[in-house]
């Protein structure tokens, strides 16, 4: 389809990393210091916005408090003063524009949260969310794992924490969700997916064609599509870009091919690039802290 001038996008670049729990990542990234494997995240939207090629449309970027929160789990969510603050700043950022495309940069998962239920309210049953993830992001409070990271498909569709969903403008009813490539995640979480009706659309059923997923699309009604794109649905026997090594997903150009079928028949209105851990970046970074003339404190 024809798209009209891309000047209309908000490029938003949110370094959120609260939301992914503590003992996750330090798990998965041990060959870190612990505060340095939990900011990877903020390492990670950094190089996103360096690389990704510059825009004629507005550009902000969200204040994160980089110090550890004191506090810990409270209501089944791990850091929920910070998360709170996080997703305040991010909505006042998105209140200063009247753009009609979003395109975020983070960030662990929960960074689609407020640019997607901006558009839903923006769009409303006009909207589809097509949520590229090898996990399900349907975590509750109630489920076992309590980083919010794992809760953004959750509150997007209207569950989980009732503290969140007060502060969104709209959420995406689930007929207009589905998971493009999900195939990890635990099992309280993925109980979830059948429980609140989302669609699953698997790895094996968009390995050569995308028309599972444009024919659901297509039944859905929506001529606007926001998608969420974790980086971690790229297949960890070829790279690991996310956060843990998930085998079995898409191939990087079939998660590309998935895009741009998409792009070509429907409007897209948000792009989320999420949970991307740079660690060869973050190695050098820890060769070079120190050394005169790079570091202040040297």
């Amino acid at each position: 389809m024809t798209h009209p001038d891309r000047s209309d996008t908000l490029r938003l670049v949110w370094p959120q990393w609260q939301g992914a729990g503590r003992e996750n990542v330090t798990s998965l990234l041990p060959e870190f210091p612990a505060p340095v494997a939990r900011h990877g995240y903020v390492v990670g939207s950094r190089i996103l916005d360096a690389i990704i090629p510059a825009h004629d449309g507005p550009t902000e970027h969200v204040v994160v408090e980089m110090s550890e929160p004191e506090e810990g789990s409270t209501g089944g969510i791990e850091s929920r003063a910070s998360i709170l603050a996080s997703l305040a700043a991010a909505q006042e950022a998105i209140a200063r524009h009247d753009a009609e495309r979003i395109l975020t940069l983070g960030g662990e998962c929960s960074v689609s949260v407020a640019p997607f239920a901006a558009l839903a309210e923006r769009h409303g049953e006009d909207l589809a969310v097509v949520w590229i993830d090898a996990h399900p992001d349907a975590d509750t409070p109630e489920t076992g794992y309590d980083g919010y990271h794992a809760m953004a498909a959750s509150v997007l569709t209207g569950h989980g924490d009732a503290e969140v969903l007060d502060r969104l403008p709209a959420t995406i009813d689930p007929s207009r969700f589905a998971y493009a490539g999900l195939h990890a995640g635990e099992p309280d979480a993925l109980a979830n997916v059948p429980a609140w009706g989302l669609t699953t659309i698997g790895p094996d059923q968009l390995r050569t064609s995308s028309d599972a997923l444009l024919a659901w699309l297509a039944s859905t009604g929506a001529t606007k599509v926001a998608i969420h794109l974790d980086v971690d649905t790229v297949d960890s026997d070829e790279i690991t870009f996310g956060l843990g090594e998930v085998p079995g997903g898409l191939t990087s150009a079939q998660v590309h091919r998935v895009i741009a079928d998409v792009d070509s028949a429907y409007d897209v209105v948000g792009l989320t690039i999420a949970e991307y851990i740079p660690r060869q970046v973050m190695a050098l970074q820890g060769m070079l802290r120190g050394l005169p003339l790079v570091d202040r404190r040297a």
